[in-house]
């Protein structure tokens, strides 16, 4: 299935792999998004058959594993959905469960760590995010201290040729689109780039001309998009903490508040420059991510099942028709080249 021609600009979907399989096997993971026409994934969570694993604890021998069954099935890591940056900033009892490392360990050994695991998998972006203020206190207070982080994060990705990803999230530092702006304005690295998320607003109570003022100023920084939307079910405390495990509303791109033909109509002339960005990286092309939480989510990932992936792939694909941006998911034409007839 294509949706291309020569004047429209072209993204790449892919989407969180662990979304379709409750259980996270990896067999499961790979057969769905093959079957779905996908060539590209982020990985996140995994079970090699032992268990639920974090990509980040993966030994050397369950990621040759990955990568050999990734080739079977004809797929390439398009992201390391990493956890970077969610741990708490200061170390200090808030009462929450979130961990303090300090900083100088966690960039010896975690952050190095994951660009490790993106060099194995053959990727060039790794997903991030901008820590943890202590509990109930003005975000916009810690933004000095995490550009200072975030700065030495950048710097270890681009001596390692790679490109991270900072994604706009509640009770993070970098809660909203401004925030985040901000913190790209202020590092200025050519390593950093900022991950629109437009459901992650919509759970905070923002109206949707209020996530299009986000999305306009997290353009400048932009290097890719989770694709997930939001149906309100409560009212938000705008900038306020939020209980992210019980966020049920979760919809795919064509319903909810988030406005993503809007988003996506104006995005589609920032593509060419975007796209130049990207590969002159080593990145194939503009990303669009799918993580749809249709059967929910929470801190740290979520769940939508092979038939809850597939619902909000056509979601996708219908949005970017009807704006005018192209897109490729796998043909006959691929299957022949894969095979060599």
């Amino acid at each position: 299935m294509k949706n291309s021609s020569v004047s429209s600009p072209q993204v790449i979907i892919t989407g969180f792999a662990d979304e379709c399989s409750n259980a996270k096997s990896l067999i499961e993971q790979f057969s769905i998004f093959a079957a779905l026409g996908l060539q590209y994934y982020s990985i996140r969570f995994v079970n090699l058959g032992d268990g639920v694993k974090n990509v980040m604890k993966l030994s050397s021998d369950e990621l040759r594993a990955v990568l050999e069954m990734q080739n079977d099935y004809g797929l390439n890591v398009s992201s390391i959905g990493s956890p970077i940056g969610k741990i708490k900033l200061l170390d200090v009892d808030d009462g929450l469960k979130d961990p303090y490392i300090p900083f100088d360990q966690y960039l010896d050994n975690e952050v190095k760590r994951v660009c490790d695991i993106a060099h194995f998998l053959e990727t060039k972006l790794i997903r991030g995010f901008s820590f943890y203020q202590p509990k109930d206190d003005d975000p916009k207070k810690y933004v000095s201290q995490v550009v200072d982080r975030l700065g030495k994060i950048a710097d270890v990705c681009h001596r390692a040729n790679l490109t991270f990803g900072l994604e706009v999230e509640a009770n993070l530092v970098g809660c909203n689109g401004w925030i985040l702006a901000e913190i790209y304005r202020q590092v200025n690295h050519p390593a950093l780039k900022l991950v629109f998320d437009a459901a992650n607003l919509v759970v905070q109570g923002y109206t949707t001309s209020e996530i299009y003022e986000q999305y306009e100023a997290m353009k400048p920084g932009l290097g890719w998009m989770h694709v997930k939307d939001y149906a309100k079910t409560s009212v938000a405390v705008k900038g306020g903490r939020q209980d992210e495990d019980k966020m049920k509303g979760f919809v795919p791109c064509d319903q909810g508040y988030s406005g993503h033909e809007a988003i996506l109509r104006d995005f589609a002339k920032i593509l060419p420059e975007l796209t130049a960005y990207s590969q002159n990286r080593g990145i194939p092309g503009v990303f669009l991510d799918l993580e749809p939480h249709v059967r929910g989510g929470g801190q740290f990932g979520g769940y939508s099942g092979a038939d809850g992936l597939g619902v909000a792939l056509r979601a996708l694909c219908n949005t970017l028709d009807y704006v005018g941006i192209g897109y490729h998911l796998r043909d006959f034409d691929d299957l022949r080249a894969a095979r060599g007839f």
